[in-house]
C-alpha cells in the first residue's frame, strides 16, 4: 500500500544526512546510514495537508487549537494506553530544545544529572552547557542486550537533582519493560529526583514489545515527570520542528513554560501544526506498515552480518530504527573503526564512542531506508571486513 521500496534522491535538498557528508565524514562517496531521519516520504495524508495549507498562501501567526491537542490526546490513548488531559500539553520546536529548557527549569548550576550510558549524544551537551554535572550510570551489556544496574543507580540517585531517561533507548534499542520503569521511578521518587523522559522513539517498537510512558504508571510518578515526545521520528517530520511536552504537575508545567518564554519560544510554525494533526489523525496505517518494513530490515542486517562475518554482532533491538553493532572483534580503536567504515567500507555510520566511552568499539546504523540501500550498505561492510582479513 505504501512505497517503502522506492529510492528517493535526497541530494541537493539541504538534507543533513545526504548533503553534509563532506563536513561529517570528510568524504563524499560514503553511503549515509547515520543521523536519525528516514529516507521515506512522510504519509501522503501529511503531504496533502501541507500542500493544501500552502495553497492558502497566507502564513500568519498560528494558534495551537483544540483539534491539534485532541489529536495528540487520542494518539497517546490509542497507541500507548495513556490517558492525558489536553491542558497537560506544552509545545516546543524539538525534543532536544525541551531537554535544554527542562534542565534549566528543574536544576541549578552545579547540580548533578544522571544519564544511562551509552546514550543519545545531545544528553551530554544538554547537561554540561548549562553548568550542570554529568553522572553516568552505565547500562550492563549482557546476553546480546542491555540491562540496568539498579544498585548503582540508587547509589547515584542520592546525589543528583534530575534523571534524563531515554525510552525507548537510543542507541542500544531497549524498550524498557513496565517492571524496569517502575523500579527506576520508585528510586527517583524515593530520592526526590525529577524525571525528564525523552520518549521520541515511543511509536517505533517492534512486535512483541510495548512502550509504556513512565508517567503513565501512577499519579505520583506523573507528578515527578516531564515527558518529551514528538511525531518527528515516527513520521519523518524532523525538519518541520514540532514537538510537545506532557506535564501533569501544573507547578512544573508553569515553571517549564516560563523558561520557554525567557528564550522567546512560543507556539509552533504553521506547517508543524498542520503536520502534527494530519499525522496523528491519518498516519496509523502507514506507521504499522513502516514497523513491519523496519523489523524486516533489522532481521536482514542481523542475519547477513552475523552469518557472513565473525567480527560483527548486532545487539538485539526491541525498538527504534537504529541498530547497535558490536565491532570489538575487529580489534580496532575507536578512531581506527571510524576510519575503517568511512575509507574501506564506504558507509557513513555513527561512531559508538560519541554515545559514551564504553561504546568505543560500536557503530550505530540507521535502517530506515529502502531495502536497496540496506543491501548496498551491508554488502559494503561485509566485503570490507573480508578484504581486511585476506
Amino acid at each position: 500500500m505504501y512505497s517503502f521500496l522506492e529510492v528517493h534522491n535526497r541530494r541537493n535538498t539541504r538534507s543533513v544526512k545526504w548533503d553534509a557528508l563532506n563536513e561529517v565524514f570528510q568524504a563524499k562517496d560514503v553511503l549515509p546510514m547515520w543521523v536519525a531521519d528516514m529516507d521515506f516520504k512522510a504519509p501522503e495524508a501529511v503531504n496533502e495537508a501541507l500542500i493544501n495549507r500552502a495553497k492558502h498562501g497566507i502564513y500568519g501567526y498560528t494558534i495551537i487549537d483544540d483539534d491539534i491537542k485532541s489529536a495528540i490526546v487520542q494518539w497517546l490513548q490509542k497507541r500507548h494506553n495513556w490517558k492525558i488531559e489536553s491542558d497537560w500539553l506544552s509545545f516546543s520546536p524539538g525534543v532536544v530544545t525541551s531537554l535544554h529548557m527542562a534542565i534549566q527549569a528543574f536544576t541549578d548550576p552545579g547540580d548533578r544529572v544522571l544519564i544511562q550510558t551509552p546514550v543519545y549524544t545531545p544528553f551530554y551537551k544538554v547537561i554540561e552547557s548549562h553548568g550542570r554535572e554529568i553522572v553516568k550510570c552505565p547500562l550492563i551489556q549482557k546476553d546480546n542486550t542491555y540491562t540496568i544496574d539498579f544498585a548503582a543507580m540508587e547509589e547515584k540517585l542520592q546525589h543528583v537533582r534530575a534523571f534524563i531517561l531515554c525510552s525507548p533507548h537510543n542507541p542500544v534499542g531497549r524498550v524498557w519493560t513496565k517492571e524496569e520503569l517502575e523500579k527506576m521511578a520508585a528510586l527517583c521518587l524515593k530520592h526526590k529526583v525529577t524525571i525528564i523522559s525523552d520518549e521520541i522513539h515511543s511509536d517505533l517498537v517492534f512486535s512483541n514489545f510495548q512502550h509504556t510512558p513512565i508517567a503513565s504508571l501512577s499519579k505520583e510518578i506523573s507528578a515527578a515527570t516531564i515527558t518529551c515526545m514528538a511525531p518527528s521520528k515516527t513520521f519523518n517530520l524532523a525538519g518541520l520542528q514540532a514537538s510537545y511536552i506532557v506535564t501533569e504537575n501544573k507547578e512544573k508545567q508553569t515553571k517549564l513554560e516560563a523558561y520557554f518564554q525567557k528564550q522567546g519560544i512560543s507556539g509552533l510554525n504553521t506547517m508543524g501544526n498542520t503536520a502534527i494533526e494530519a499525522a496523528y489523525r491519518h498516519g496509523e496505517e502507514w506507521l504499522n506498515e513502516l514497523l513491519r518494513v523496519i523489523e524486516s530490515h533489522k532481521n536482514y542486517v542481523t542475519k547477513r552480518l552475523e552469518e557472513e562475518t565473525e567480527e560483527l554482532k548486532v545487539i538485539s533491538a526491541e525498538g527504534t530504527y537504529l541498530l547497535w553493532i558490536d565491532c570489538s572483534r575487529l580489534g580496532l580503536t575507536s578512531e581506527e573503526l571510524k576510519a575503517f567504515m568511512i575509507n574501506e567500507a564506504k558507509v557513513g555510520l555513527n561512531a559508538g564512542v560519541a554515545y559514551g566511552e564504553e561504546a568505543a568499539q560500536f557503530m550505530r546504523m540507521n535502517i530506515a531506508c529502502p531495502r536497496a540501500t540496506i543491501e548496498e550498505g551491508v554488502i559494503r561492510i561485509i566485503e570490507a571486513v573480508k578484504k581486511r582479513k585476506s
